[in-house]
């Protein structure tokens, strides 16, 4: 692997946003058009593409689709406010390109109109079981809270879970939104997603665009800012996020290269932690070198010492400084025993004590284990 990161730039990201949510409306709203609604297949339709997607450019922009997703993820700490300009026109403007694609194409079929034909959300006398609405607002914003619990729940850094597991737990929740839902509004939980095909359905469906653009967001706010207060944040917000609008520092511009680093942007030890997709050890930061690996000593398997710090007695290290006279030492002569005294490490016998007979810089021990005194020559 290459020790130098391609830091996303603002463009790519604004691509990675454009593309995931025009693969996000375009397949799921085509699949309500030409499956005739059916609620299988449009609901498994819409989490695929999420997971897809967050597979593909994930590391790039993180995968958001949705600008309630950016507002939940800015509000809950995970990204700077000066980010969501950028993210919130890709996910329109990707939006707007599904609806007119899809717009183009059913008109393959003979005699389509796409008045009230488009997939849109609806409520009220426009939506197939005249769902009230202000049982729509509610049931738009308490879905769109508990998809935003779900991803800032599963891309917080403290949780376990695999960080390939990821996408795969948000799209499952999306396509369980959706059999939730569908019956009633047609399931939003998504403005890019509602504006993109509702300007295309008629004058009625436009004019109800007002409530999947606010629902959605209170929804997602809701649970950015509830999040923490519930179960904390688990590092320290992102400079600029949350309830602080002033914008991030430059330094804190996001580098991704996981789906679940690209949540804990920022944040330290979300990096290179054990079990991300990188395995930098622990506590490394971009842009700092690695710390020096300890080799293992090839004598005792100890752990040898830095370049420049090697230690008295370890291979390649200067020999150590000796004293003149000191007893043990090499070259130096042996201690002179004082009478009446024992010779060191003659006492109670023991081995494995400096001066032990029979031990390194100590003269031989005899059969019977007495020390034999010599005189220095």
């Amino acid at each position: 692997m290459s020790d130098t990161i391609d830091t996303p730039t603002t463009g790519q990201k604004f691509t990675a946003e454009t593309l995931g949510t025009f693969v996000l409306v375009f397949f799921g709203c085509g699949a309500a058009l030409i499956s005739g609604g059916d609620y299988v297949a449009t609901g498994l339709t819409f989490g695929l593409t999420v997971v897809v997607m967050a597979y593909a450019v994930g590391r790039i922009s993180g995968g958001h689709f949705n600008p309630a997703v950016t507002l939940g993820a800015v509000l809950g700490g995970r990204l700077p406010w000066n980010q969501v300009g950028i993210y919130m026109a890709a996910q329109l403007l990707g939006g707007l390109l599904a609806g007119a694609a899809l717009f183009g194409l059913m008109h393959g079929f003979p005699g389509f109109s796409a008045e009230g034909n488009m997939a849109q959300n609806a409520f009220g006398d426009q939506s197939a079981l005249g769902y009230a609405w202000w049982a729509a607002l509610l049931l738009e914003t308490l879905l769109t809270a508990v998809f935003l619990w779900v991803i800032l729940a599963v891309t917080d850094e403290r949780n376990e879970i695999n960080v390939a597991m990821g996408p795969l737990a948000i799209g499952l929740a999306l396509a369980m939104i959706h059999f939730a839902s569908m019956g009633a509004t047609g399931t939003s939980v998504n403005p890019a997603r509602s504006i993109g095909v509702g300007v295309f359905a008629g004058t009625d469906a436009i004019i109800q665009l007002w409530l999947f653009v606010v629902a959605p967001l209170l929804g997602a706010a809701i649970a950015g800012l509830t999040y923490p207060v519930l179960f904390g944040h688990g590092a320290e917000p992102v400079a600029g996020s949350g309830l602080n609008f002033g914008g991030g520092r430059k330094g804190d511009q996001f580098v991704p290269g996981s789906y679940e680093a690209q949540w804990n942007q920022g944040q330290q030890g979300s990096w290179g932690q054990p079990g991300s997709a990188w395995g930098a050890p622990p506590q490394q930061q971009w842009g700092q070198g690695a710390p020096p690996q300890q080799q293992p000593d090839p004598s005792y398997g100890a752990p040898q010492a830095q370049p420049g710090q090697q230690q008295p007695g370890q291979w390649g290290a200067p020999p150590a400084q000796q004293q003149p006279g000191q007893p043990g030492q090499w070259g130096a002569p042996p201690a002179q025993q004082q009478p009446g005294q024992p010779y060191p490490g003659e006492q109670g016998g023991q081995q494995g004590q400096p001066g032990a007979p029979g031990h390194w810089g100590n003269p031989d021990g005899d059969d019977d284990g007495r020390t034999q005194v010599r005189r220095p020559d």
